[in-house]
This record gives structure tokens, sequence and C-alpha cells, in this order.
């Protein structure tokens, strides 16, 4: 059997931990970048050769590149999603390419014979709208994109999402369907182009935050979370099927105590103490970026990857491996100075 699958969006953070597992595994990759300028870059750092990894020029806004990159693949793992490091003037400018994207991709893998497809989800498309409080999620719960607590990012991935589930009930018969629905992804980055997740990571580093907000994710490692993509290209009758990809929930002052204690010289500025809520409700007024997350104060969403673990046979490492590996590539890198 052909074992060619196209990974869009391949300089992106979790693209490219799932394209150096499949070319371990020795599939033939195809894979989008908005640019091909950016291939010289990127090859190096992903491995393979001009035989084995093919780079094509593809944006989500256009159906042009799409056809050429999805020739002759079998599977499509469609993890590019457009992302703001800023909240948008309009909920629109994220929503609508990731709606649009997710279903041109479809349309466009139909006709060219996929038979997988695998989307890239998030569990923003699942925990959020449901009051506050500690709640227990599963692949049985979504959004609900009318909350105030569903700012533009988490409409988005579950716009896009319920979008792509309703193309395939109308138009993808023959055609195999699947989401995957990671928490915060951590873990070691390999290039300057990571997820927004590590920014967490990033700012409790750099004694960035002068405390920690009563603010708190699930955590999924990035190695992890591209295995689990790599095991549901084959793993028989999996159409339709739904995983949540999620270690511990932890908050953010448990996330700066493992960085305290696993590396007590390089995390000297992380904060040791919690920020108060009223304190962050009023940064909140001067800063979007808090604005948009003041809601979450105190929630806990705890999502259970019981379903993948059972189904899948996929298993998580430690929580703390994930948070000290992302801390220490970052300054590896530079990118973080200690």
């Amino acid at each position: 059997m052909s074992k060619t699958v196209l990974v869009s969006g391949g300089s992106g953070y979790i693209a490219g931990f799932i394209i150096k597992q499949l070319l371990a595994e020795g599939w033939t990759v195809h894979t989008t970048v908005r640019s091909l300028k950016r291939e010289p870059e990127l090859r190096p750092l992903l491995g393979g050769t001009p035989e084995n990894l093919t780079f094509f020029a593809a944006d989500l806004t256009a159906d042009a590149g799409w056809a050429e990159a999805m020739a002759g693949c079998t599977h499509v793992l469609h993890v590019a999603s457009p992302f703001s490091s800023k909240p948008p003037r309009n909920p629109d400018d994220l929503i609508i390419p990731a709606r649009e994207g997710t279903v041109r991709t479809l349309r466009i893998a139909k006709a060219a014979g996929v038979q997988r497809f695998v989307q890239t989800s998030s569990v923003a498309a699942i925990a959020y709208g449901h009051g506050k409080g500690h709640h227990h999620f599963t692949e049985a719960d979504w959004t609900n994109i009318h909350s105030r607590d569903a700012y533009a990012y988490v409409k988005s991935k579950t716009v896009a999402e319920r979008a792509a589930r309703e193309w395939m009930a109308k138009e993808g018969a023959g055609m195999e369907f699947l989401s995957i629905n990671p928490a915060a992804v951590l873990g070691p980055v390999w290039s300057h182009d990571f997820s927004a997740s590590i920014e967490m990571v990033n700012q409790l580093l750099s004694g960035a935050l002068p405390g920690c907000p009563d603010l708190g994710f699930g955590i999924v490692d990035v190695r992890d979370l591209a295995d689990l993509h790599v095991r549901v290209l084959t793993e028989p009758g999996l159409d339709g099927e739904r995983f949540i990809a999620s270690g511990p929930f932890l908050k953010m002052i448990e996330v700066a105590q493992i960085l305290r204690a696993g590396m007590p010289l390089e995390a000297r500025r992380v904060p040791s103490r919690r920020l108060p809520d009223w304190l962050v409700r009023f940064a909140a007024t001067f800063n979007p970026l808090i604005r948009q997350v003041v809601g979450e104060l105190g929630n806990v969403r705890d999502a259970s990857a019981a379903h993948a673990f059972e189904r899948l046979g996929w298993k998580t490492r430690p929580a703390e491996e994930s948070i000290i590996d992302c801390a220490k590539s970052l300054i590896e890198r530079g990118i973080v100075k200690v």
C-alpha cells in the first residue's frame, strides 16, 4: 500500500514533530507552507530527502496548491489553523479562515481520492462555555460558542470542527474522517515557530510575570501528540472518531513549582506566589490578551484521554518531563536568556 500523507502547516510546531516521526516510520510526506522560501530553512530541521519529503505552497484562504499537494496521498493530517498572538479585532478574522480552510481541504482531499482525513482540532472545541467550576470532559462534549467564555480562538476551533463534521455527513461518503483534540501543547521546541502554549513557560522563565494567575491547562507533550497522529493514520475502524489528547490539568503555580524544583538555577526568576484575582481583573482592563482569559480564573477543565488510551494504546509521558524539556530547549535555543 502506498504510504504517502499530506501534513498541512509544515512550518508549525506540532506539524514538525509529526513529520519527523512519519519520516522515521517510512512514510512519504507532502507538506504545505505559505511560501516555498521557507523550504531551505525547514528541510534541515525536519530531515528527510527530496524523495520522501516534498514541500508545496498553499494557503488556507485559497484553492491554489492544494490539489498538487494532495496528489498521490492516501491520508491527510490537517494540522494548519489560523492563529493570532493578539486578540483579533473581529473574531471572524480567525473563524472564517479556520472554517473555510478546513472545508476547502476536505473537498480537495475527497476529489484527490484520499482515504482518511484527520483534523487537528482542540480541547478548545470541547471544554468552554460550561460555566464556572471544576468540570470533567469527554469527547461527547462540545464548547458553547455563544458563551462569554468562548473567545475568538475557542470559537474558531469549535466552528471549524463542526463544519468539518457537517461537510462529511453531506459530501464525504467514501472518505474516512476523525479529529484529535489536544490540550495545551508543551515539550521541546525545534525552531522559533512554536505553539502559543509554550509562551506560558517562556513568560514564567523570563520573569515577565510577577506572580501566577489562578489559571490552568491540560498539558500534552508534543512528542506524544505526534505519536497519536501517526497511530490514527492506519488503525482500522476510526471513521467519525474524536480523541482528546491531554495529560493532567495543572495550574500555572504548579507549572512554576515544577520549573523551580527541576532547574532551580535557570528558574530563579520564575514566580513563587499566586496573583490575586482582583489584580488580574484590573490588568485585564488594560491588556486585551489578559481580558480574553480572565473568565478562566479559578476554573478546572479536566479533559479525559481515556478513549485514546483504551482504543489506541496511546500513552503520555509525565507532565514534569514535558515542562522541563520545554524550558531547557527554550534556553538552549536562546529564546529565553537566564
